[in-house]
């Protein structure tokens, strides 16, 4: 090849390195979005991650674990990117940026030897050029000593001393040309042999090591090509499964299961309200009908007590007055055919009223005032308040509440005391091990660690029988509440007995009798401006197990071993409405009490 050729392959190979490192840029620059989208995809899962204190305040819902599982599959995958990253940095980046440092000095190399070549091939041709030249102008001058030669030997009147000085100049001459001729062919015959040599086995061998470079780089780029895709598909399986375990977290959310974990959640154990009894306000139209009248009630064995009819002087008006204090035992219900009592003799019947129809009648207009369920229901809230947002023994919670999170602070204190017990085996343990080997520690020393586990031992003992007493309370009441509403259904079905004040239905005369003491009295009753004047009946009775002071508002006090009427149960946050037969009312610990409901009772009023 020519020189320029050598320098043309100067120029490709100088391409070839300079793609080289473009590629390698290129590398860089996806290694460097693969790092922040892995970032990126980090940062987005720790931002949508649950960040709970407690357990409690994430519901554990299929829908929400399965989004969390999601976050951790998607946290895997950029740990795949990271990965993917790595691996190319390490087989493809760093590999080029090696590669091509090699290459440059190998093409260095490479050109420094050509360039030596091409430069001794140049200095032959000089001197093979310099005895060239040499060998020509001693030429001419031989040819100019031959020719003052012959002009001398032919001119008569040379002498001979110049004609023999003519002919010593041109045998010099002669003799120097054929020296200058000899130099000349072989300064040539050199040149010819490098000039061959360069062009045959030097440079020839120079551009194919500089051939072999450039395939080697071609080479590098193709495995560096592979190696690029190679990365990313190493992960592809992990990817997959990460694709895999998303699809199954999404087939794993249940809805029957979430709509169960809400209605475990939000379970209050209140027993629904009751029914409200029918109040018939058109029974006061047979007033108008006369052989029973007003004045009926002054008959012997009817009389009422006028002390009886007091009541707290807030001055609300009544049909006939004041309003009574007085709770009459009423009839049955009348029904348009019980107040026909005689028939006319053309066959039509006409109203007639006995005594008890009278009072049943004023009984009834009594009892329909409306109650204000709310304001009772903020009573009990404020009283919640009063004993604080929460109670040791949960009992500011509904009933079913209140069972969850007795049961799982019996389950973390049972967990307690199994880790204590192991710590105390393992103290006992090492204590034998220190009596065998005194030389290994002091076994006194281990006393007081192992006193302070007994210690907390007991007192997870305690904590776990005082909260399985209340848990067992606890169920005790949902078991009877379930009890009371099946045998209350039951009976408001069945039963044709004495209607109870409240609307249900009794056979027992005497509940009713003893429900009277609790009327006489009760200018101290629990009350306010928007409280009705009647007095609850009562539907049990309780006796204190322990004293209670009563100090806050709207609580009783009580002593060791008194026995009050229940007249509202509790409804789940800890407290029984009751009243002394002096007719004070308030409310009083559930835990405080043993309490002993009627069993034909419809129980108390329900407030929602």
């Amino acid at each position: 090849m020519c020189a320029d050729q050598f320098d043309n392959l100067d120029k490709h190979t100088q391409w070839g390195i300079d793609f080289l490192e473009r590629y390698a840029k290129f590398v860089k620059e996806r290694i460097e979005i693969e790092q922040n989208y892995a970032k990126q995809l980090r940062n987005l899962v720790k931002k949508y991650c649950p960040k709970r204190s407690s357990k409690d305040e994430e519901p554990r819902f299929t829908s929400c674990l399965a989004f969390f599982n999601i976050l951790n599959e998607l946290n895997d995958y950029a740990g795949q990117r990271e990965v993917v990253a790595e691996e190319m940095g390490h087989r493809v980046y760093g590999e080029l940026m090696r590669y091509s440092h090699d290459l440059k000095t190998e093409r260095k190399m490479h050109l420094q030897e050509g360039r030596k070549a091409q430069q001794y091939l140049d200095m032959c041709w000089k001197q093979m050029d310099n005895s060239k030249k040499k060998f020509e102008r001693e030429c001419r001058e031989a040819e100019k000593a031959q020719q003052s030669y012959e002009r001398l030997d032919n001119d008569t009147n040379a002498t001979k001393a110049d004609v023999e000085k003519a002919k010593q100049q041109l045998n010099l001459r002669t003799h120097m040309a054929d020296e200058n001729k000899n130099e000349y062919a072989a300064q040539l015959q050199n040149f010819n042999g490098e000039q061959h040599k360069h062009y045959y086995i030097v440079i020839p061998q120079i551009y194919k090591h500089l051939q072999e470079m450039d395939e080697r780089r071609t080479i590098k780029l193709s495995e560096c090509y592979k190696g690029f895709a190679d990365s990313e598909r190493k992960v592809i399986p992990i990817i997959s499964k990460c694709l895999e375990g998303m699809i199954l977290a999404a087939k794993s959310v249940d809805e029957r299961k979430d709509s169960q974990i809400v209605i475990d959640s939000f379970k209050s154990g209140f027993e629904p309200p009751g029914d409200f009894p029918f109040e018939d306000y058109s029974q006061h139209i047979y007033r108008t009908v006369s052989d029973g009248t007003i004045s009926t009630p002054k008959q012997e064995g009817m009389k009422i007590d006028p002390k009886t009819t007091v009541g707290k002087a807030k001055g609300k008006l009544w049909l006939f007055g004041k309003k009574p204090k007085v709770r009459i035992p009423q009839s049955p219900p009348l029904t348009p055919t019980s107040l026909y009592t005689s028939t006319t003799p053309n066959g039509s019947q006409y109203p007639i009223f006995s005594i008890e129809q009278v009072h049943y009648c004023m009984s009834d207009i009594k009892t329909g005032k409306p109650r204000i369920p709310s304001f009772r229901s903020l009573k009990r809230g404020y009283l919640s308040l009063l004993q604080g947002p929460a109670l040791e023994d949960f009992s500011h919670l509904p009933p079913e509440q209140r069972r969850k999170k007795l049961q799982q602070r019996i389950d973390e204190l049972n967990r307690e005391l199994q880790k204590e017990t192991d710590q105390k085996d393992a103290l006992i343990k090492m204590k034998d091990v220190y009596e065998k080997n005194p030389q290994m520690g002091d076994p006194g020393s281990l006393q007081p660690k192992l006193a302070e586990t007994m210690s907390n031992m007991d007192r997870l003992r305690m904590e776990i029988h005082k909260n399985e007493a209340w848990l067992s309370e606890v169920e005790g009441k949902v078991a009877a509440r379930g009890d009371r509403r099946h045998s209350s259904d039951i009976n408001h079905l069945v039963t044709q007995g004495r209607e109870s004040p409240e609307g249900s239905y009794t056979d027992d005369a005497n509940q009713e009798v003893r429900g009277l003491p609790q009327q006489h009295a009760h200018h101290n009753e629990f009350d306010d401006e928007f409280e009705d004047d009647d007095p609850l009946p009562a539907i049990g009775h309780c006796k204190a197990i322990y004293p209670f002071d009563g100090h806050n508002e709207g609580t009783l006090a009580m002593k060791e071993g008194e026995v009050l009427y229940i007249i509202e149960e509790d409804k789940g946050d800890g407290w029984t409405r009751a009243r002394r037969q002096n007719g004070e009312e308030g409310y009083v610990p559930t835990s405080y009490i043993d309490v002993t409901l009627e069993k034909n009772s419809k129980g108390a009023v329900t407030y929602i």
